[in-house]
Parts: structure tokens; C-alpha cells; sequence
């Protein structure tokens, strides 16, 4: 998906757009349905059928997709990786092996005590990663150091390599096989469409004749 020019980068946890201003509550819900619909009519529907076809290939090889990400996408992660584990299965066929990496606080607190939060996801990953799995990056400003060491890993190993964007992809846009970009600079429109492309992938998988 090419980005909208207008939208520029951001660093992790920085401030970003939240509305125009001014509005009362019904006039800032019109102005973020117009953003998200925005978003909507530019998703690259295509890339979404591709890693699908990835996810369904990793069903059948008997590989795993994993998913991570910092804060809501975190919580975005741990959402995608249940509705895979789970809603998307049908009777009859091998159940997605899909794990988030957001969710071992144990070990998350022990590598970030030890190491470095740099190395919360890649460090899982030299535990688990095969070549043939799936790993999904899930970031708003796509450039966090943590998504960036696991990425390379990633690729490293032989794995599919995808992630969820926001504002105009970061260095992660380019440091993976497949980029989802929501080119926008409003964290909430980027966090749901992130979700609902969570939902697409749950939902056509669960859909299959």
C-alpha cells in the first residue's frame, strides 16, 4: 500500500494526532469515522489474502505464527493469537498453531531484567523459531528496536516475516517480507484497523469450505 504522503514518521511512545479540535462528542465521532473510513477504502486487501495463504500454509505444515507487539499492540497480539488458537478452527482440520509473544511475563520480565527490553521478542524466538513459521510484527510507528532484533531473527531463520502498520511504516516497512500499512497518524484509527485485520483473517479462515 503506498502511504500517504502527508503522514510522517514518529518514534515509539511519542504524541501524535488525536482530533482537530473543537469539536463537540458527536462532531469528533463523525470526524473518526471519516479518518477510519479512509483507511478502510486504501487497505491493502490484497496483502491481507497473502498472509492469510501464509497462515493456511503453516496450518497444514504443522508450523506456528507468532505475534508481538509493545502496549495496545500487545493487546492486539494476545487478541489475534486467541482468535486464531481458537475461533478460527474448524472440526476437522488441524488447529493454526499460533502463540503471542506479548503475553510470558515471566519471561519478558527476566530478558528485559537481564538482557534488554531490545531483546524481549528476538530472545523468545531463539527459543521456538523454525523456518517455515509465520511471524507477525504488530507496531503503530514501526520503529521499535524490540520488533526491529526480532524481525531480523526472524528472517535470519528462514521464517515468513509480516507486520501491521501505522503512520508511514518506520524502518519495520522495510525489514519485513510483507508490510500492512494503515497510513495514517491517529493512533486509534491505525490500532483498528490493525484489529479488524485480525478479524478478517479469523473469520475467512473460520468461513473455509
Amino acid at each position: 500500500m503506498s502511504p500517504n504522503k502527508s503522514v510522517k514518521g514518529t518514534k515509539p511512545g511519542a504524541t501524535h494526532v488525536t482530533g482537530p479540535g473543537g469539536l463537540d462528542a458527536a462532531g469528533f465521532a463523525r470526524w473518526y469515522r471519516d479518518r477510519t473510513l479512509e483507511q478502510w477504502s486504501a487497505l491493502d486487501v490484497e496483502g491481507v489474502g497473502r498472509l492469510a495463504a501464509w497462515i493456511v500454509e503453516s496450518e497444514k505444515k504443522g508450523r506456528t505464527v507468532y505475534v508481538m507487539g509493545n502496549g495496545g499492540s500487545a493487546a492486539t497480539a494476545s487478541h489475534i493469537a486467541t482468535d486464531l488458537s481458537k475461533t478460527a478452527h474448524v472440526a476437522g482440520r488441524p488447529p493454526i498453531k499460533c502463540v503471542s509473544l506479548a503475553d510470558n511475563v515471566p519471561f519478558i520480565t527476566a530478558i528485559g531484567n537481564d538482557l534488554s527490553f531490545d531483546d524481549i521478542f528476538s530472545r523468545q524466538l531463539e527459543n521456538l523459531l523454525g523456518a517455515g513459521d509465520v511471524v507477525l510484527l504488530i507496531s503503530g510507528s514501526g520503529n521499535s528496536p524490540n520488533l526491529l532484533k526480532a524481525a531480523a531473527l526472524a528472517r535470519s531463520r528462514g521464517a515468513k516475516t509480516a507486520a501491521l502498520l501505522g503512520f508511514d511504516g518506520g524502518k519495520l516497512k522495510g525489514a519485513v517480507d510483507l508490510a500492512l500499512l494503515v497510513s495514517s497518524d491517529q493512533y486509534g484509527v491505525i490500532e483498528d484497523l490493525h484489529m479488524s485485520i485480525g478479524h478478517i483473517l479469523t473469520f475467512f479462515l473460520k468461513q473455509r469450505a
